[in-house]
């Protein structure tokens, strides 16, 4: 027997998948997935059932049927793509501009699942090919929910990481509103207002909120401090990323040449010219390209645009994490905030725990009660301490003024984590009409 009719035969296709099959199954934890041996042994020896059973197997000469060809092409599609998307790969889409100049509105993504480890599936009565909403309705059932469980993965989320993630605010959704933050409407107009105005509420899994991505600036146990919009972590600065940029007030003599502001790269919906200025009251800059605007000649003064307290509008205290004067924090000045840790236990007061209570309460599931004179009971309990059940991160978004993150809305919990940016595999422009809009050089950009 040649080498050609041995891996072609039988016996060494049964031992090859068996072996792929036996490592998903040890990769995969739950020993039970071993029972699909048999279900391979067939397939490749015995033959005697017939598994894919929507195949039709045609004879010699007999005329294909293309509408089963067709249903068989569809179904191993599904299978194939679902498969890839559970435990590999995840095609993403920037869909703000909370990330440029890193990541720009339009691009296109390859989220990859084994940076972390993939999530098993929580919600898994899904319609293929969808996230959480299909025809304007939601595309899933919650008749099954299982326990999160995150499979073993390359590495934990370290700082500077790009991170996809489940949106916390997200598990409360308007439906006149799908894309507003059910929690900050509430605090800013009242429940009955929100409800009259922008309800009714959908409430979703942890695993079918909507996906946001930002960049990962603090870990579990970290301390995080930002001064003058700058990152400090522990009480060292944080290394300021090439995208990175903030917004400046730039007071000209004239209007910046368009094509200086193209060549830039600047994002047209957040600049604006102010004659009565005159100049640009909210320009975005990363360091390089600051240096390029203040060498210009018709620039006649640059300023940060850095928000001390009381915020400027459109924020507020109800608008800054943890939503409340006491701290005293704007987006520009914020912190020290202490990035909980899994298996860490702090002492618990009516002073620290508005930094806590939601994941106390929503992240960890835990009932929460505040008696007037003060007393803290969780799950009826009068607690004094409490010890956290998973990591936390803090996410940022590049665009550090245009970018709504853990400023406003709090911790990002690890079973949130969905996975890491790993490819830009298509980016447009939707300010531009084809073929100018499509960004030839974001082709195929690792990130």
């Amino acid at each position: 027997m040649g080498f050609k009719d041995l891996i072609h035969g039988k016996w060494f296709r049964f031992g090859f998948w068996s072996v792929l099959y036996i490592a998903w199954v040890v990769w995969l934890g739950n020993w039970w997935w071993l029972l699909g041996l048999i279900v391979l042994f067939d397939l490749f020896i015995t033959k005697k059932v017939k598994w894919l059973f929507w195949k039709k197997e045609y004879k010699e000469g007999e005329k294909h049927n293309v509408w089963l060809d067709w249903l068989d092409a569809i179904i191993f599609a599904v299978i194939f793509v679902t498969f890839i998307n559970i435990f590999f790969f995840q095609a993403f889409k920037i869909p703000s501009s909370s990330m440029e100049s890193s990541l720009y509105t339009g691009d296109h993504l390859f989220v990859s699942k084994l940076t972390y480890g993939p999530k098993l599936p929580q919600t898994p009565l899904t319609i293929p090919f969808t996230h959480n909403v299909a025809f304007g309705h939601e595309s899933y059932s919650t008749l099954i929910q299982n326990d999160y469980r995150r499979l073993a993965g390359f590495r934990k989320v370290r700082r500077g990481d790009y991170v996809v993630f489940g949106f916390p605010n997200g598990d409360t959704v308007l439906s006149r509103d799908p894309s507003g933050d059910y929690h900050a409407w509430v605090r800013s107009s009242g429940r009955k207002y929100v409800m009259d105005n922008l309800g009714p509420i959908i409430v979703r899994p942890a695993d079918k909120k909507d996906h946001y991505v930002k960049r990962c600036v603090a870990v579990a146990g970290d301390t995080l401090t930002v001064k003058d919009g700058l990152v400090y972590i522990n009480g060292e600065q944080q290394e300021v990323y090439p995208g990175v940029q903030l917004t400046y007030m730039v007071r000209t003599s004239g209007k910046v040449n368009p094509k200086i502001i193209d060549e830039l790269g600047m994002n047209l919906e957040e600049l604006y010219y102010d004659p009565r200025l005159p100049g640009y009251p909210r320009m975005p800059l990363t360091e390089a390209m600051l240096a390029k605007v203040e060498s210009l000649s018709n620039v006649v003064e640059v300023v940060p645009n850095l928000d001390i307290y009381p915020p400027d509008a459109p924020d507020s205290d109800l608008a800054i994490f943890p939503f409340t004067g006491k701290y005293r924090w704007t987006r520009d000045y914020f912190g020290p905030l202490w990035i909980p840790a899994k298996g860490v236990e702090i002492p618990l007061d009516t002073d620290n725990l508005p930094l806590y209570e939601r994941i106390i309460r929503d992240y960890e599931h835990h009932t929460l009660e505040v008696k007037p004179d003060g007393r803290i009971f969780i799950d009826s309990e009068e607690a004094h301490s409490y010890t956290f059940a998973q990591d936390y991160y803090f996410m940022m978004g590049d665009n550090r003024h245009n970018s709504l993150d853990s400023r406003y809305w709090g911790f990002v919990p690890e079973d949130h984590v969905v996975g890491r940016p790993a490819v830009i595999w298509l980016s447009t422009d939707r300010d531009r009409k084809f073929p100018s809009n499509i960004r030839w050089r974001r082709f195929f950009k690792f990130v």
